[in-house]
């Protein structure tokens, strides 16, 4: 690597493989804002939702129409609503909390990824990224649709809306473009096929700024940290790089509407650039110089102090950790399956991997226990050794000695009602409800292996079972059922006496000339055995089912 390793326990991001989970085939995830709920789609068309507390899943969105594999899934700034993309070219919004479907628009090319407008409580548009067009916003509520410019003539020549409707003009192919909205939603930064970062007013659909890429190769990923403060790329030049955004918070376009009115350029490409060596810095590069791999699915972590990237090789699941000073701080590598997506948890340092074969692994930190740190003066000793007590150290301390405790003001008014504001959350809108956690919805119970077992004896009569593994050995060791001093009673009887776990044996089905031979015992129950003549001094007679000449005897009791 071109980085030298630092010492890894300088940082606080996660080792190990803690668990995974397992519910279908999925290949996108997201979490919420909040890190509670984590969204993951599936490739039959279903949206499974975890309660990423519990390791439990709360909800199952599922739309009939819709059976098409999963390409995105976006939260809501406040988790109320979640925006799938399908393979099938359809966006659908749903409310996560009623699982109903709020809105379902059918596009004309496939989209890769979807992002909802994140100044809203409840977005109704959203960033469509398509595979062979430009970004587009769309209205989720109409279905009008808005391509934005990505291209440098469209840009020269000044380039005008596009009419707002469901078909537009598809003669004009694009290479596969990333797109996503600022922290505030009132820009788009699109990375274009010639290398280029575009700064898109997606409510005018004008370029308002232009940033040139070194090398000029695809971008296929624009991602900015939590608070919007930086921005990286991923490139087809096998490099990841950090840029930090000039621009304010808020109110970014007005900033750059004046920059655009300071620079007094006659070509407005030109001026476009100008603009945007204001509004971007680049401070590292990322890349793996050795193997030269391709990066997939890059992020931030919460904080915005790591710079994850996945390996895109197949049979390898690696995911890189960068510090956002360009220092590689550690490779986890995971089972021998390709991986697929990426999310790293917006409070803990945890980060959620999908796999190839649809398994969600969380890697998490690989804590060690400290014992000093709940005592200051403990002392761990890695072996015995011998301790010599002091003369005064067992001694009784006069009260009068003892150190006064501190000065406790009990009559203060403790404030029970001011809630503070976390930091990593420092925009939300406390008039906004901001959905967390959903409900836990019982599920039917599982019927258990005993009702099985019922099912499968009362069956027996009806087939022919002896050639199960149970009826076949007990053939071979000569014995018949456990039920060999009783004769064979009505299933319905005897389930309840056969049903008993694991332990559970078949009985084995008498021939048709033992049952007839049970029949007539039942009516004549006393008779003299021919083989000794001594009357029988039980009532319950033993049927061989295994007899040819249906020989029966007493149970061997006197």
């Amino acid at each position: 690597m071109e980085a030298p390793i630092i010492d890894p326990l300088q940082g606080d991001f996660p080792e190990v493989i803690e668990e995974y989970l397992e519910h279908g085939i999925m290949k996108c995830l997201a979490f919420n804002r909040r890190g509670t709920l984590l969204a993951a789609g599936c490739t039959d068309g279903s949206c499974i939702i975890w309660d990423f507390e519990t390791r439990g899943v709360t909800k199952e969105l599922r739309d009939n129409e819709c059976t098409a594999a999963i390409t995105s899934v976006c939260w809501s700034k406040y988790g109320h609503r979640l925006l799938v993309s399908a393979s099938d070219k359809s966006l659908i919004l749903w409310d996560v909390l009623s699982g109903e479907k709020i809105a379902h628009t059918t596009l004309q090319h496939t989209v890769l990824q979807a992002h909802l407008h994140p100044g809203s409580s409840t977005p109704s548009i959203c960033l469509a990224c398509p595979f062979s067009s430009a970004p587009m916003i769309v209205d989720l509520n109409t279905g009008n649709t808005t391509a934005l410019p990505v291209l440098t003539a469209d840009v020269s020549n000044g380039i005008a809306p596009l009419p707002r409707n469901k078909t537009s003009d598809t003669s004009v192919t694009y290479s596969p473009c990333n797109a996503c909205f600022n922290k505030h939603g009132d820009l788009v930064y699109a990375g274009t096929s010639k290398g280029e970062i575009l700064i898109i007013d997606h409510k005018n659909v004008r370029v308002c700024a232009i940033i040139l890429v070194s090398g000029g190769a695809v971008i296929k990923n624009v991602v900015f940290s939590r608070n919007g403060q930086y921005m990286l790329t991923n490139s087809n030049d096998r490099m990841i790089r950090i840029y930090k955004n000039l621009l304010p918070p808020k109110d970014g376009l007005k900033m750059l509407d004046e920059l655009n009115e300071g620079f007094n350029e006659p070509d407005d490409v030109e001026k476009l650039k100008a603009v945007g060596s204001k509004c971007l810095e680049l401070l590292h590069e990322f890349q793996d110089s050795i193997t030269r791999v391709q990066w997939k699915a890059p992020c931030f972590s919460g904080d915005g102090e790591w710079v994850i990237g996945g390996a895109a090789s197949r049979g390898e699941h690696k995911i890189y950790i960068w510090d956002r000073a360009g220092h590689l701080v550690k490779i986890l590598e995971g089972p021998k399956e390709a991986l697929m997506d990426l999310a790293w948890h917006p409070v803990h340092p945890i980060i959620v991997s999908v796999s190839l074969t649809g398994l969600v692994y969380i890697w998490a930190k690989d804590y060690t226990e400290n014992w000093s740190a709940f005592a200051p003066d403990f002392k761990e000793l890695e072996e015995n050794e011998e301790y010599v007590e002091r003369e005064d150290e067992f001694d009784l301390v006069p009260e009068t000695e003892k150190v006064k405790e501190p000065d406790v003001h009990e009559d203060d008014e403790v404030d029970v009602l001011t809630v503070e504001r976390d930091s990593a959350f420092s925009d939300s809108d406390m008039s906004q409800e901001e959905l967390c956690f959903l409900p836990a919805v019982p599920c039917l119970d599982v019927p258990e292996q005993q009702d099985k077992c019922v099912s499968s004896c009362s069956k027996l009569p009806d087939g022919n079972h002896s050639g199960s593994p149970l009826s076949v050995e007990a053939g071979q060791n000569g014995n018949v059922s456990n039920h060999n001093s009783s004769p064979p009673e009505p299933m319905e009887n005897s389930t309840a006496e056969d049903t008993d776990g694991a332990r559970l044996k078949r009985k084995r089905k008498p021939s048709e000339k033992g049952l007839e031979l049970q029949a007539v015992k039942v009516k004549r129950p006393m008779k003299p055995l021919k083989s000794s003549g001594r009357l029988s001094k039980t009532n319950k007679p033993v049927i061989d089912p295994d007899s040819s000449n249906g020989v029966y005897g007493d149970d061997g009791s006197d």
